[in-house]
């Protein structure tokens, strides 16, 4: 076996030698304070050791320097290289984890992880037409992913991506270019790259189909970082450690909205969250597009003050709303049209970008005649801060960045910083800092919600909520989006979710928008959401519809407890919330390309149903555990793919043994939500000798809650010995956290035999034994401040 390894190793250190830069001549190696300098012929190399799992390496040209700043890397610490060795033919960078090759003649950089190669650079950096490039190899069987939001499949490899955010309005299957276009690529050999430069430019995923791997840009930096882990979770918290980690959002979040294109007024407004109300249908948000500040779509944009004709009172709308749980997100776009209120102001104070003499650059677009809020202008970013303040005070509880590609952006259009093209797709990214930062100096305790339609790599440091865009409302716009929402996740960006129901064109399918609402479940963002043409509200579809919308809507919301743990751990760890099957199987190259199944946390296998009239369903069953269904508790072994039966009541979905699911009791919105009462389900098989797992509790609206020691976090723990199953309770409580005694159902699947007794503290309790569903239930109220068991005698 170790020869085997050893010339597994050595055939891929042969193909990354391949096609080497022979004019890059070696000229010395240095260190400085843990910056290693590699001079050669045509430029320097500054290579740093951020830690054992990543590194990053610096090309200045002859003649250049690094003036433009990092907008995605806040990870500042620099480690020591453990061991550095350098012969007359190579210098060798050694870290107990990632380490860096370079070969003097014919001059190369290559690197790898605890000894194995990973990738090198081909010719690495040089000139080309369009700017320039650093270019790599790699093996002829990498499965490469990343680069932002698209539909192409899992495997992009074999497209040369743009990186030019843009609205692909009314895309379906396949789209090479949306709003999302991230500088990263991930391999499945476990590795990622990303790309530390601003500007726009390329991603050649091996067009050419010679193993090669490019990054082309106009200008910037020649940084980039690879990133490597023994796991996925592992690979991906290296990535959010390097570009920070998405805030917790509020616990309102993950109820339902109600949304559409748009509310023309305050009545209809209300009338809309009264008729959620008497149908008894939850609801946590309402969402108010354009028609806020103007009657008509175009040529009122820019005016961002309440339009009084048609909201004659808005303090009082959005308070009463609130009063009945029901918070306010108002749309606001970066472009100020020459027809609305507020163009003058803005002229004036000089906070728009420029034309080459200094005027504000005008250009049309859909919507009229304008200009673009330069953000990159402190004036601009002052001015642009005190809108949303203003709405703050009003009483809003989230904005919406729409059409921060921009959308339509003159490449001759100059701002403070730069030109279009090379602050373009960063200006999402940049918007959302600056509400992210303006909430944190004048409202520190509220955690911001920000739905933006455009960002950029480390993005979700700033709470950014992305979406993917204008769908279309097919079949073929649904089945695009589990590929997309589980990139994005890998990429950082984990709450990526999409306009449910699908959001362009009049169509009018009662099966697709249950489909999609109930795939929505299992997603970040519960967010129906379409031109009104057709309704994108349950209450306003036919019985049928409206009745398993609901359905979908209320499980969405007996999960809270355990989405908002999975949030818990996407904020501390960067896991994504979606994820895919490779991060159970890393070795199954088939799994790298199924965007069918997928992980919802760690423990619901989701198959969402795509196609119309689907009566089977195929699934894949992830080795090493058993998986129980959702309904019927049915048991799976993992390991295989099996044809299940559809239902037009749910889409398949699986629970994984071991697992423990708290489910909160009904509520019509999350300010209802009591923790402190919930049902406990543990998966039991005999398979499993021992699992733990945690829910996270807090207030829901605390910004850094788990930071101030504002929280309580319970432990779940089974342990089974021959015939007895022993649960133990521990909790973990923040120094500045009441605790409350929980009152808790448990339920425990799979018993296929009535157990002899169920004791709790010692002490015998009542139980139920459900021999259909092979389940037990008992109640128990639990004081958190001590430590408990729950024993049963199978």
């Amino acid at each position: 076996m170790k020869l085997v390894k050893i010339l597994l190793i050595s055939l891929l250190s042969v193909q990354f030698a391949l096609a080497q830069n022979t004019e890059r001549k070696f000229i010395n190696y240095s260190e400085s304070v843990n910056v290693h300098s590699v001079e050669v012929s045509d430029g320097r190399y500054f290579i740093r050791l951020i830690n054992d799992n990543m590194v990053g390496t610096t090309f200045i040209p002859k003649g250049q320097k690094i003036t433009s700043p990092s907008h995605a890397v806040i990870l500042k610490d620099i480690q020591k290289i453990k061991n550095v060795s350098e012969t007359s033919t190579s210098v060798d960078l050694i870290s107990d984890g990632i380490s860096v090759h370079i070969q003097k003649s014919p001059f190369q950089i290559s690197y790898k992880y605890k000894g194995k190669p990973i990738i090198s650079e081909k010719n690495g950096y040089q000139k080309i037409a369009e700017g320039e490039a650093i270019d790599f190899n790699i093996t002829n069987d990498e499965i490469l992913m990343g680069g932002g939001a698209r539909a192409l499949g899992m495997n992009r490899r074999g497209n040369r991506l743009k990186l030019y955010n843009r609205a692909h309005y009314g895309y379906e299957t396949h789209s090479e270019l949306m709003n999302f276009t991230l500088p990263i690529v991930i391999s499945s050999n476990k590795y990622m790259l990303h790309f530390d430069n601003a500007p726009i430019g390329y991603l050649d995923l091996d067009s050419k189909k010679d193993n090669t791997l490019a990054y082309e840009t106009i200008s910037g930096r020649k940084t980039y970082q690879v990133i490597a882990g023994d796991s996925w979770e592992n690979i991906v918290e290296n990535y959010t450690n390097l570009t920070g980690k998405q805030p917790l959002p509020p616990r309102w979040a993950f109820g339902n909205f109600s949304s559409r294109f748009g509310y023309h007024s305050q009545a209809e407004t209300e009338a809309t969250i009264k008729a959620f109300k008497d149908e008894k249908i939850p609801v946590d948000a309402v969402i108010l597009d354009l028609y806020w500040f103007g009657k008509d779509i175009k040529g009122t944009m820019g005016n961002l003050q309440v339009y009084k004709d048609s909201f004659p009172n808005a303090k009082q709308m959005i308070q009463n709303l609130n009063d009945k749980g029901v918070k306010t997100v108002f749309i606001t776009e970066p472009f100020i049209l020459t027809t609305s209120k507020r163009w003058y102001e803005a002229s004036n104070l000089g906070i728009l970008a420029k034309d080459s003499v200094g005027n504000p650059f005008k250009f049309d677009f859909y919507f009229g005649n304008t200009g673009l809020i330069d953000i990159y202008n402190p004036k601009g970013e002052a001015w642009f801060w005190n809108i949303y303040k203003e709405l703050a005070e009003l009483g809003v509880a989230g904005v919406w960045g729409d059409l921060g590609e921009p959308e339509v952006h003159p490449e001759k259009l100059l701002h403070h910083t730069g030109t279009a093209n090379e602050v373009h797709n960063i200006y999402g990214h940049d918007w959302a800092r600056l509400i992210y930062e303006g909430y944190a100096k004048d409202f520190p305790s509220v955690r911001p919600f920000i739905l933006m339609r455009a960002g950029y790599s480390g993005s979700q440091r700033y709470g950014l909520i992305p979406w993917s865009g204008d769908v279309n409302r097919t079949w073929g716009g649904l089945q695009s989006q589990p590929e997309i929402a589980l990139q994005m996740g890998l990429q950082g960006l984990s709450y990526m979710h999409s306009d449910l129901g699908g959001f362009a064109g009049a169509n009018l399918d009662d099966n697709l928008y249950i489909r999609w609402l109930q795939y929505g479940i299992f997603q970040p963002i519960y967010r129906p959401h379409a031109q009104e043409e057709v309704a994108s509200e349950p209450v306003f579809r036919s019985a049928r519809a409206k009745k398993l919308a609901k359905e979908a809507i209320e499980l969405r919301y007996q999960l809270l407890p355990y989405n908002y743990s999975i949030a818990f751990e996407n904020n501390q760890k960067g896991t994504p919330l979606m994820r895919p099957l490779f991060f159970e199987e890393s070795d199954n190259k088939a799994l790298y390309t199924n965007a069918a199944t997928y992980l919802w946390g760690n423990d619901f296998l989701v198959t969402p149903i795509l196609k119309d009239s689907v009566t089977t369903k195929e699934v894949y069953f992830p080795k090493g555990s058993v998986w129980f269904d959702f309904e019927t508790d049915e048991k799976v072994v993992g390991g295989q793919t099996k044809m299940v039966k559809t239902k037009e009541r749910s889409i398949p979905v699986y629970v994984r043994g071991g697992a423990f699911i708290p489910i909160a009791n009904q509520m019509q919105t999350t300010a209802m939500y009591n923790p402190n009462k919930l049902q406990l389900h543990y998966y039991h098989d005999e398979s499993i000798t021992e699992s733990e797992r945690e829910m996270y509790i807090d207030d829901g609206e605390t910004k850094n809650a788990f930071e101030k020691g504002m929280y309580e976090l319970l432990g779940f723990e089974s342990k089974l010995k021959k015939n007895r199953l022993e649960i133990e309770l521990e909790a973990e409580t923040g120094k500045n956290y009441a605790t409350s005694t929980k009152n808790i159902e448990v339920v425990v699947h799979n018993i296929h035999k009535k157990p002899n007794k169920v004791k709790f503290r010692g002490k015998r309790v009542d139980f139920k034994w459900n021999k259909t569903y092979n389940t037990i239930r008992f109640t128990i109220a639990w004081n958190t401040k001590k430590e408990r068991k729950i024993t049963i005698k199978l």
